[in-house]
């Protein structure tokens, strides 16, 4: 486990915090309840966090089983070239996601507002987002990739893989702290936020594609030509 690859991940993470169910989302349920009704944002949350990290748990056990059949074969210098272009591929894709190419051909803009339910209804929302989500999240996929290519024992992937998932959520906790402390002072800055986050949801994607794009491209390009 090198200090390149925590950075890397730390990062992807980051990225990951920004999506439309870890941090879109909880904005939403955030200034659609009250203060005394947060225990429903937190199953939400757990739900999603549990989702992802079971999620993560069985692509690493299944990645593993085609690392120890193809490890050689995967860190070869073709294998590095296809990771190459399947970055560079993802940044030019990233374009197609912008609102401004969207408009230019006529299409229109996304929005989505999710509304605070029972506890049942925030699992299933919790459930729903993470299966809708987790095949477009590039940077939680690439993520999982980076751990298993390196080699990781359970003992080290395990607790990664969950400090992972936590800072995914770090943002959405932190409001529902200063929110709980701050209420007032903070309730304008969320609705400014629910409204951006509306507005830019397209936006946001392209950047999350092109950035995992970039990283992608970037580790590939450090072994081709600098190893």
């Amino acid at each position: 486990m090198t200090l390149g690859l925590l950075l890397t991940l730390a990062a992807l993470a980051i990225v990951d915090s920004t999506s439309f169910g870890t941090l879109g989302i909880p904005v939403f349920l955030l200034l659609t309840s009250d203060r005394s009704r947060t225990s429903r944002l937190l199953i939400y949350l757990a739900t999603l966090a549990g989702f992802y990290f079971l999620v993560g748990v069985a692509l690493m056990l299944g990645l593993s089983t085609v690392m120890d059949r193809f490890g050689d074969a995967l860190h070869s210098r073709p294998a590095y070239m296809v990771q190459l272009a399947v970055g560079v591929g993802l940044f030019l894709l990233s374009w197609r996601f912008d609102p401004k190419w969207r408009a230019k051909r006529g299409k229109p803009a996304r929005r989505f507002e999710p509304r605070v339910g029972g506890p049942r209804v925030m699992v299933l929302l919790g459930l729903t987002a993470g299966a809708l989500e987790v095949a477009t999240m590039v940077p939680y996929l690439a993520a999982i990739g980076m751990m298993t290519t390196s080699g990781l024992a359970a003992g080290q992937w395990l607790p990664l893989l969950a400090a992972y998932v936590l800072v995914m959520f770090l943002p959405p906790l932190a409001l529902m702290a200063l929110r709980g402390v701050a209420g007032a002072w903070l309730e304008p800055k969320l609705e400014w936020l629910r409204a951006w986050l509306s507005k830019h949801a397209e936006s946001a994607v392209s950047w999350l594609i092109a950035i995992v794009g970039f990283l992608l491209a970037r580790d590939a390009a450090y072994y081709l030509f600098f190893t």
